[in-house]
């Protein structure tokens, strides 16, 4: 289904079949017509930039999300894909190769700098990812309270080059030495912790890494009950990369220092909600304002769990819309329990140690859960948000496939448009909205069977998209995801079909857009008396960029 297409769809009736009788006299049925499902308009939003400090939180509204669903074609046969082919992710071969055969791997990003311009290390490429062991007895379901912050590397190869299967990434082990993030939990009670998503930043030439991560502490009983809400901690990690032609390790890591708290007044914590979500830090530079080095975060709207607190606003429809719901009825629905929103901190010291929180660039409260892994991506002038979020996570009356969620804007903070006609929408999984959700686990017999292909996405230089793969079918992943690529033009977005094979391109692939660091993070790149980098808050540029946009 094309653009022009999908418009049309949105409108159609569906007809009931004309009824033929045949007796002594042909008799015909009268033919019937549905009312078409009316969906609202998007809310306006003009893309204005505001100071990074300022109050304004631009929303992601019910009817802007509902424009999602609008795109769905109602009369797709069961099971099959009912979204726009150009905002689809293409379908993953069941015959997948594991990326590694002894550990399951998810949620990817690569080493890279402030700018978020993807670096290569004496000839080798580097990512990291969420790790958890294959045979430890526990299922790939179980893995999130086991996982660990894990390496792989290969070969830096020209542009294009074929990899082998799985990649070419070879698995280098844990980044950090095993307890040493369980330090920033001090006597909080445990009974087990885990490592979550982030983003790692190379300060300097001599192999300085900082990696920023969720530090996860659960209190669970004998049958896996939480005790006490489990506490995340946004937390900073410092470490040496090493290379030789043999391969890539790590030394450091030791100390760990805890940077942010949910506060309850911004972001919930888990006194006001046992399932709350915080983690997911994303650290960069933003050239507009290049003294300051900022932090964007997954969170949720402060306030006990459930309150009545969504907003005409959050809703966001005209006062005359015929499609626009009522306010109570939405609470009533239970849409309360959804209340993401995508966090704003900046550093207050040279070391980045220090963090102050400041408003939400963006909530969607009634609208989703989980606004999971957020970046911000330049691309010609403008600020690109990207955010993940599950079918599952979506409040009563909104839908939509597992996948990228994209807002455009002139700011880190903007009144954001939702890109493509104002969803939202950027890549999902093949998905039939008119079937049930289902599960990876326990998928719905009239489902698409690839709606749970790929998850965790994260936008590279140049439009490039990874992510992992979760459950194909009854097949399981664990795996790396072959890589995709998306054109950006204002504000939207395309599945570019030219890319790879019918749009799947190697697995895993994963490159390196820079070969060294700017100038501005060189050797001289300061660092304090324990070792740690420092940031000069320097801008320049070498021109070596292979990419207009990062």
């Amino acid at each position: 289904m094309n653009r022009s297409q999908y418009v049309v769809a949105r409108r159609r009736a569906s007809v009931l079949a004309i009824t033929v009788c045949a007796s002594t006299v042909l008799s015909i049925a009268i033919a019937q017509t549905t009312p078409a499902v009316i969906f609202p308009k998007p809310t306006p939003h003009t893309q204005q930039a505001y100071n990074p400090a300022d109050a304004f939180t631009s929303r992601w509204t019910r009817a802007d999300s509902r424009q999602i669903a609008a795109m769905s074609d109602s009369t797709v046969p069961a099971g099959r894909n009912s979204m726009p082919s150009w905002l689809t992710m293409p379908d993953i071969p069941a015959d997948f190769p594991d990326t590694d055969p002894n550990v399951w791997v998810w949620d990817t990003w690569p080493l890279a700098d402030l700018y978020a311009d993807q670096l290569s290390y004496k000839g080798w490429e580097v990512i990291f990812a969420l790790t958890a062991d294959r045979h430890a007895g526990y299922s790939f379901d179980d893995r999130h309270t086991h996982a660990r912050l894990g390496y792989f590397y290969r070969k830096a190869l020209p542009p294009g080059s074929p990899h082998l299967p799985n990649g070419g990434w070879i698995y280098g082990g844990h980044v950090f030495p095993d307890g040493a993030s369980d330090v920033v939990f001090g006597n909080t009670p445990h009974t087990a912790n885990a490592e979550w998503s982030g983003s790692t930043r190379m300060m300097n030439d001599n192999g300085s890494v900082s990696v920023y991560y969720t530090a996860l502490a659960f209190n669970r009983n004998v049958s896996g009950q939480d005790i006490t809400p489990a506490t995340a901690i946004i937390t900073r990690a410092d470490g040496k990369l090493h290379a030789n032609r043999n391969g890539v390790w790590f030394t450091g890591f030791k100390k760990h220092k805890p940077l942010l708290r949910p506060d309850g007044v911004m972001y919930q914590n888990g006194a006001q909600n046992p399932f709350y979500n915080f983690r997911d830090p994303y650290v960069f530079i933003d050239p507009a304002h290049p003294d300051q080095t900022y932090m964007v975060f997954e969170g949720n709207t402060a306030g006990d769990r459930g309150a009545r607190t969504c907003t005409d606003a959050d809703l966001g429809y005209a006062a005359n819309d015929p499609a626009k719901e009522d306010l109570q009825t939405v609470m009533n629905s239970g849409a309360t329990f959804q209340k993401a929103n995508i966090g704003l901190a900046v550093a207050r010291n040279r070391k980045l140690t220090k963090w102050e929180f400041l408003p939400p660039i963006l909530q969607a409260n009634c609208v989703t859960d989980q606004t999971e892994r957020p970046q911000i991506y330049l691309k010609d002038g403008k600020y690109y948000l990207f955010t993940i979020t599950h079918r599952s996570t979506y409040a009563a009356g909104i839908d939509g496939p597992d996948g990228v969620l994209g807002f455009v804007g002139d700011g880190i903070r903007s009144d954001f448009l939702p890109m493509n006609g104002g969803s939202g929408l950027v890549l999902g999984n093949p998905t039939d909205l008119n079937e049930p959700v289902g599960a990876p686990f326990a998928l719905d017999p009239n489902q698409n069977p690839r709606t749970f292909q790929s998850y965790s996405h994260y936008v590279m230089p140049g439009g490039l998209v990874t992510s992992f793969i979760d459950a194909i079918g009854t097949r399981r992943g664990g795996s790396e995801a072959p890589t995709v690529r998306i054109k950006i033009a204002d504000d939207t977005s395309t599945l570019d079909t030219t890319y790879g094979v019918m749009g799947l391109g190697q697995y895993g692939d994963i490159p390196a857009n820079r070969r060294t660091l700017p100038p501005y993070f060189r050797q001289s790149a300061p660092t304090d008396d324990d070792g740690e980098p420092v940031v000069s808050g320097k801008t320049q540029d070498d021109g070596n960029d292979s990419s207009s946009d990062r």
